[in-house]
């Protein structure tokens, strides 16, 4: 993401959140085709993160401790000021493991071509270059830091059993080393997903929910503006629509 040298930048950061194995990381990638200036941001775990007191591993998924979050939410911040992606930002999703889950052609170029004028003429009216910016994590809506700079809020959600299924069928995740362009492959141990996942999984997104209930609880308002997405009940190119008719309102009202 570049900022040229006479262009101002209006960058619109679109967060896209959910468990692990929710689709979050498709839906992005599928939003970055529709976007003609756009970029992913994926909230990997820091480096070094603690273990689990009790199960004595490594616990990737506890909010508290899996993400440096003021260096996050300072990193966001920088990069809707500036329009530019540090280059010692790195990730290392390209490595794990994505099942394709295709949405028509014609979607995308539908959108794309929207997304294109939009910025043609923002760029004319406001002499900004628009950039959006998808921020794809699995814990995105508990620092306020952080919600404090996403200004579009979109999270999936996927049942227990599909969740858990698909987690067990992943082969590993590649890690945050950032010394290392590779990462570190990480496999989960025996019963990591009951004992670690899913518990940190519900801790961080309870209270985004009436009564605490992430499976099938109503959205709260206490992070306003969320869009939510019931993984079961609507296709991804049903998600990809109303994600991108809301990307679009919302560009056009900055």
């Amino acid at each position: 993401m570049d900022r040229g040298e006479n262009n101002r930048v209006k960058v619109i950061t679109i967060a896209v959140g959910g468990a692990t194995c929710s689709g979050k990381t498709t839906l992005a990638k599928h939003l970055r085709s529709c976007l003609s200036n756009s970029v992913i941001i994926h909230q990997d775990p820091q480096e070094l993160v603690p273990f689990h007191p009790e199960y004595n591993v490594q616990d990737w998924d506890d909010a508290p401790g899996a993400i440096q979050w003021p260096s996050l939410a300072a990193f966001l911040q920088e990069v809707k000021r500036t329009g530019v992606i540090p280059q010692s930002h790195k990730s290392h999703d390209h490595l794990n493991e994505n099942k394709l889950v295709p949405v028509e052609d014609d979607v995308i170029k539908r959108w794309r071509k929207q997304s294109e004028q939009l910025s043609r003429e923002h760029l004319e009216k406001y002499g900004e270059k628009i950039v959006w910016a998808i921020v794809d994590g699995f814990l995105m809506y508990w620092d306020q830091a952080v919600i404090d700079q996403l200004d579009i809020r979109i999270l999936l959600r996927t049942p227990h059993d599909v969740l858990k299924k698909r987690r067990h069928e992943r082969h590993g995740y590649h890690t945050a080393v950032q010394t290392d362009p590779e990462g570190a492959l990480w496999r989960d141990p025996p019963n990591y997903w009951e004992q670690i996942v899913y518990p940190a999984y519900v801790r961080a997104h309870r209270h985004l929910f009436e009564g605490g209930n992430v499976e099938d609880g109503k959205l709260n308002d206490k992070v306003p503006g969320i869009l939510l997405f019931d993984g079961s009940q609507v296709s991804m190119q049903e998600m990809l629509d109303k994600a991108m008719e809301k990307v679009i309102r919302t560009s056009n009202e900055v």
